[in-house]
């Protein structure tokens, strides 16, 4: 448990040092901008998910990835519990945390753009990659069906 509040502190601290500014702290920018380099953006879009489209996602897979984020994927830390990006840390980040309660960023970003910002950060924003470090693969495809169902709240 030390061990694992030890690294999300290291985590929150890089987040920080990354983002510069504070004054404007907490406030996505540019909500429908993608985040995956255009060099790389059509590749990202061809991943697919193991489980299928994600805006269907079974329940439990549903379920599994809220654990993860909530838990030992630390996404809540930035993002918050209502995935809104108004976590803890979320409020202190230039520019803040993506917004998942925002249907239409749902609707312009492809599965596969999500899962390329989760293992590989996202440039000029605090995320820092999560798989492997923290999650793995599968783990995070089930982060983000729970990241998706925050749209239909």
């Amino acid at each position: 448990m030390m061990k694992r509040t030890l690294k999300t502190m290291v985590l929150l601290s890089m987040m920080i040092a990354f983002t510069g500014n504070l004054a404007l702290a907490g406030s996505e920018r540019d909500p429908l901008k993608p985040r995956v380099p255009k060099a790389e953006r059509g590749t990202a879009k061809k991943m697919k998910s193991p489980f299928g489209d994600l805006d269907e996602a079974p329940a439990e897979i549903v379920a599994e990835g809220k654990k993860i984020f909530e838990g030992k994927g630390t996404c809540v830390n930035c993002h918050g519990k209502d995935g809104d990006g108004q976590g803890p840390a979320g409020k202190v980040l230039n520019p803040g945390p993506r917004d998942f309660t925002n249907c239409k960023f749902h609707k312009r970003r492809k599965d596969g753009e999500l899962m390329w910002v989760v293992m590989n950060g996202s440039p000029g924003t605090g995320m820092v990659s999560m798989i492997p470090a923290t999650i793995s693969e599968e783990e995070g495809w089930k982060v983000l069906a729970y990241e998706r169902s925050f749209c239909k709240k």
